[in-house]
């Protein structure tokens, strides 16, 4: 099985990636994880990334085409994978779609989970991260809140509240996220690819919406 997930930021596509992942053991590729990954190997296209990163620059297309080409075509993917935050507009999804036919590979279905902003803005504003690299552990400040106010409880280090997780920046990812993704989303429902899932309410039960959905016994 091969799967896309989109979403806007604070949609849950991590938490339920993994929790798909592990039940049906497929290969969950994050294209933050790849791109880690691949710069911290010293991959052919992860050296080609880390030049523009370390300029500040965004990595342009062609580089991240090249990043999920090198996981896309490892063994591991080769009895299915989900992907998640790739592609983000309609050109990275059409370079994708020429990838999958080099590969002789085709996505099977795309889960697009459908939350409203003014949720969505719950979500983000109220995360907290732990900054250890080591442990990256995410808490909410209502739902899933540390056992002690502002400390990891998997590593006891001080959370944080990223910069583009406050209020003044959460409305402008979400408007550059809806211009961007709108296209690709009109892009797989002419391939009838797309299935819309509700992503309001409890994380148990957008899981079992998707499963039921993609026709996998919960």
């Amino acid at each position: 099985m091969r799967i896309l997930f989109l979403g806007a930021p604070g949609a849950g596509k991590g938490t339920q990636c993994k929790k798909l992942a592990k039940k049906c053991g497929l290969t969950h590729l994050s294209s933050g994880d790849i791109l880690r990954d691949a710069v911290k190997n010293g991959t052919k296209a992860g050296v080609a990334a880390k030049e523009f990163m370390d300029k500040g620059q965004l990595v342009p297309d062609n580089v991240l085409i090249d990043l999920f080409r090198e996981k896309l075509s490892a063994p591991d993917c080769a009895k299915g994978f989900i992907l998640d935050g790739f592609p983000r507009n309609s050109a990275q999804g059409h370079s994708l779609d020429q990838l999958l036919s080099e590969i002789n590979a085709n996505l099977d279905v795309v889960i697009d989970l459908e939350t409203p902003d003014e949720i969505l803005e719950e979500r983000i504003t109220g995360r907290r991260v732990c900054p250890n690299k080591a442990c990256n552990e995410v808490f909410h400040v209502k739902y899933s809140p540390p056992k002690v106010d502002g400390i990891c409880d998997a590593c006891g280090t001080a959370l944080v509240h990223r910069s583009d997780d406050k209020a003044e920046l959460v409305k402008q990812r979400l408007s550059v996220y809806h211009e961007l993704t709108k296209p690709l989303v009109d892009f797989y429902q002419a391939k009838s690819l797309l299935h819309k899932v509700d992503g309001t309410g409890e994380q148990d039960d957008i899981f079992a919406a998707i499963l039921k959905t993609l026709k996998v016994p919960c």
